[in-house]
């Protein structure tokens, strides 16, 4: 699948302790909540609903991001055809692909 660089997406970042956390979600799917009986997805305008911003945009800010949630078919794709995530990191709820991935600090070098 081929993303152009006019799609939209919510962008928000959220800072707690020093962390970066990101949220990225596709435009349409604010305030709407997903369930399979087993998880519950809510995609919350309070958690998801940032700046909205080309997904050209979005790649700049997963880079930086230690923490990273990313819903909708459009948003997933991209960050998987940049290598943000990878099919390890993407379920399905009520057939919605939604993914987390939490970057670790790299080790300080012993001297």
């Amino acid at each position: 699948m081929r993303i152009g660089g006019n799609s939209i997406t919510y962008l928000k970042t959220h800072i707690s302790g020093g962390t970066l956390l990101v949220a990225v979600c596709d435009q349409e799917l604010i305030g709407q909540t997903f369930s399979d009986g087993t998880l519950t997805l809510e995609v919350s305008e309070f958690f998801y609903k940032g700046e909205i911003v080309s997904l050209l945009d979005v790649g700049n800010a997963l880079e930086d991001a230690a923490i990273a949630n990313i819903v909708g078919k459009r948003s997933i794709a991209h960050a998987l055809e940049h290598g943000f995530i990878s099919e390890d990191n993407i379920i399905v709820i009520d057939g919605m692909p939604h993914a987390q991935t939490v970057t670790m600090p790299a080790s300080p070098q012993a001297p």
